[in-house]
């Protein structure tokens, strides 16, 4: 069999479409024209017909959860009209196309061809229609029947002198149940190799909410929204990334809340809003939402919670919770006297705001209670993300402003289960209370020790150590960070394996032997064994619901997640093993008896899940109970360093665009921002473009130089914009390549795609 002649490429290449138009931001978010955006990208995937019909089930109650983002549908009546967004409807655009990816296909295109293509191209290709081998110096991918495929998978992992040497990645796509039931396989076999996309996200504010509050989600209902006073939104673009989370926005502005927006863009979502739903938004009306907005300096948020607390802390007619303080918490007395002590020089200088700014939002708050602090990745991926969720949590703490009506903590996810997958126990380090359950259960020995997370499993997998990926949907080289060592480490595998919708850059890095296992999408009718089928997920405020798909699959080749797990469960244990894989396969009921006896609050899981609203999960933070060490919540202290960059150095942060979720691509409009045809682009103070001799579409390269290594991302455009000084911002993935595998937050080991310094360099012309 032929070698492969040349290693593909491990990102788009660096070419520019040549088409860039820059135009002035959008001043407000939705409107008509989200309207009309979201039915063209349906009708350019499938008829009219099928795209309704997955549109008007979207988040209804007994219908299909939207597999974009997590944020949660109302508990009481839900829109006929439509309940979901702009960037919803592209979701489902994109996972019930009625384009597919046939061995035909697979035959015409070699895998050097496709890596060739940019990732915009390579996802309007269609669905993966059928089970694809790429065999050891292959070029091309080739079908491959289920069993063969499950039995090379089984093989080669039995075949590993360690479990420890198989990695086992999980999207946050994956509904309740397949991921209870791969964190079943995946310990079954011996390994707590478990990491997910939580590590790259999330899993700042699960260290940080754990280590304060005793839990690692956020505290607040919906209806919280309607009650709060302050709602402050801190690192999040709510307009492209949770556009729903405009009308609970709205609402709470109309009732006299007051809005914070504070992040380094001015993103239209936050400034004003036209509902699509209402007579007045579709012609063009909008409702105002941010009060204040203050651009803090990228990675400059802990410096401004700790200047504002200290501002309130001197203000003699600032309130506080007393009460709560004292019966309640540990360590408000060292929390004052270090912010107390603190340089509040410093603090003004690292926040890159003016004093004025600080004092603003601390009139806001000076007598306010019912305070909701919102959050999203541009707080969660720096080297002090913990200590800034936490410096949160510590004023709203002295406020008394947690497990009370209109107040609370509210870490916003940004995929449809990431949080019900950690629940289910997608987790590198499980908790002893979630393996002797388990133990209790299934009557097996589980792994006891930590298994790898996302850069520790790259590490692993660059050393050597790691033969073995197996990847629960997602797109793990796009969404990782250091783009070439990542493909470097893929590459070193035996063996890459992928449950996938769609093709995606995953499928074209590999190891030496690649299988691309096709599954159901959410919106796809489920009848495994015969039998329809439905799944849960869980959102951002800890609901769990019902999931059923409405659509034809585009091909019968397509096996749901469970049922890979399953049958992979079968073909690597054997048919007597402790674990009923053919009886979990029959019906996801039985799976969903199993997830009752082993994680609590799951009581009548299957009934409660296809009530109206589904259900709430237990939270011991809404009820101010904190299963910390202490009993109590924690206030914590962390001081504040003064940054070193480089005369010529930037902080670049990555960002989506408004047509992307994630590393899907759905079109090269960012809209909301002002920037049409072209995503390989540099957003630039105009100063900072001065200072460094360049000008505006000055074609340059972006060059990181941590550890001593040079990194570089190829043919940028500059742009002029709104962003403090000293600070740019790229998209991702095309920025990822920057992102240096050694840079991770402090205790959550996060990548820090938010923090990375960077030099801006003119290309030379040819």
């Amino acid at each position: 069999m032929a070698r492969r002649q040349q290693v593909p490429k491990a990102q788009s290449p660096p070419e520019l479409t040549g088409e860039l138009h820059i135009g002035a931001p959008a001043s407000s978010a939705a409107g008509f024209t989200g309207v009309a955006v979201a039915i063209q990208h349906v009708l350019r995937e499938m008829s009219a017909g099928r795209g309704a019909k997955a549109l008007f089930a979207l988040n209804q109650q007994g219908g299909v959860d939207c597999p974009g983002c997590a944020w949660p549908d109302p508990d009481d009546e839900r829109s006929r009209l439509g309940e979901y967004c702009e960037n919803g409807a592209k979701a489902i655009a994109e996972e019930a196309t009625e384009k597919r990816l046939t061995p035909e296909f697979f035959a015409v295109h070699s895998v050097q061809e496709m890596a060739n293509w940019d990732d915009f191209t390579m996802g309007k290709k269609g669905r993966i229609a059928q089970p694809m081998w790429l065999a050891e110096g292959a070029n091309h991918y080739a079908p491959i029947s289920w069993n063969l495929a499950l039995e090379k998978v089984s093989k080669k992992l039995r075949s590993l002198s360690d479990p420890n040497e198989a990695i086992f990645y999980t999207s946050g796509r994956t509904s309740n149940e397949a991921a209870f039931l791969y964190q079943t396989l995946v310990r079954s076999f011996g390994t707590n190799n478990l990491p997910d996309c939580s590590n790259m996200c999330h899993e700042s504010s699960g260290v940080a909410l754990g280590e304060s509050l005793g839990i690692g989600k956020g505290s607040v209902k919906l209806e919280d929204f309607e009650q709060a006073e302050v709602i402050l939104i801190v690192g999040q673009n709510p307009g492209t990334n949770h556009p729903r989370m405009l009308s609970a926005l709205q609402k709470a502005h109309r009732n006299g809340a007051q809005i914070v927006g504070i992040n380094p863009l001015i993103e239209p979502g936050l400034v004003a809003f036209k509902n699509p739903q209402e007579v007045a938004g579709m012609l063009g009306s909008k409702t105002p939402l941010a009060d204040l907005y203050l651009q803090v300096k990228v990675g400059g948020d802990l410096a401004l919670f700790q200047a504002v607390s200290r501002l309130l802390l001197e203000n003699p007619e600032a309130t506080w919770d007393a009460e709560f303080i004292a019966e309640s918490t540990s360590g408000f007395a060292a929390w004052k006297d270090h912010l107390l002590k603190t340089d509040m020089d410093l603090l003004i200088q690292e926040s890159g705001l003016e004093l004025k700014q600080l004092e603003a939002l601390a009139q806001i708050l000076l007598r306010k209670s019912r305070i909701i602090t919102c959050w999203a990745m541009g707080i969660t991926q720096h080297r002090e993300a913990v200590a800034t969720i936490q410096e949160m949590v510590n004023l709203l703490l002295a406020k008394g402003s947690i497990g009370k009506p209109g107040a609370g903590t509210c870490p916003v996810r940004g995929h449809s289960n990431v949080q019900g997958d950690r629940t289910m126990g997608i987790f590198e380090k499980p908790p002893k209370r979630l393996l002797d359950a388990m133990e209790n259960h299934f009557q097996l020995q589980m792994p006891r020790n930590h298994g790898h997370d996302v850069v520790e499993s790259i590490h692993a997998m660059h050393r050597g150590d790691a033969k073995v990926f197996f990847a629960m949907g997602g797109n793990f080289l796009s969404a990782t960070p250091d783009t070439e060592f990542t493909a470097d480490a893929i590459r070193r595998c035996e063996m890459t394996v992928q449950v996938s919708t769609k093709l995606n850059r995953s499928h074209l890095i590999t190891g030496r032997e690649a299988l691309i296992l096709p599954c159901l999408a959410r919106t796809d009718r489920d009848f495994t064994s015969g039998v329809e089928q439905f799944v849960t997920t869980e959102n951002s405020m800890g609901v769990i619901q019902s999931s059923r798909g409405n659509l034809q699959p585009v091909s019968d080749q397509l096996l749901s997640e469970p049922a890979i797990v399953c049958l992979l469960g079968l073909a690597l244990f054997g048919e007597e093993h402790a674990v009923p894989w053919q009886k979990y396969l029959s019906h996801y009921g039985h799976i969903r008896n199993a997830i009752e006896q082993v994680i609590p609050g799951f009581n009548n899981y299957s009934e409660r899940a296809q009530e109206k609203g589904g259900f709430y999960l237990p939270n011991s933070a809404r009820i101010r109970s904190f299963p910390t060490p202490s009993g109590k919540a924690q206030f914590t202290c962390t001081s504040v360093e003064s940054s070193t960059l480089a005369t010529d150095e930037l902080v670049m942060m990555t960002l989506r665009s408004h047509d992307q979720f994630n590393t899907t691509i759905y079109g090269l409009d960012d809209r909301y921002r002002g920037i049409r045809r072209e995503r390989r682009v540099v957003m630039m103070n105009p100063a900072d473009i001065r200072a460094l001799d360049l000008r505006e579409r000055d074609c340059v390269n972006l060059i990181n130089r941590t550890g001593g290594q040079e990194r570089v991302a190829e043919n940028f455009v500059v742009i002029p914009f709104d962003v403090p000084k000293g600070c740019c911002a790229t998209y991702f993935p095309e920025a990822n390549v920057l992102v240096p595998i050694q840079s991770v937050a402090k205790k959550s080991n996060t990548p820090m795609s938010k923090f990375v310094p960077i030099t801006i360099v003119r290309r030379k012309e040819a």
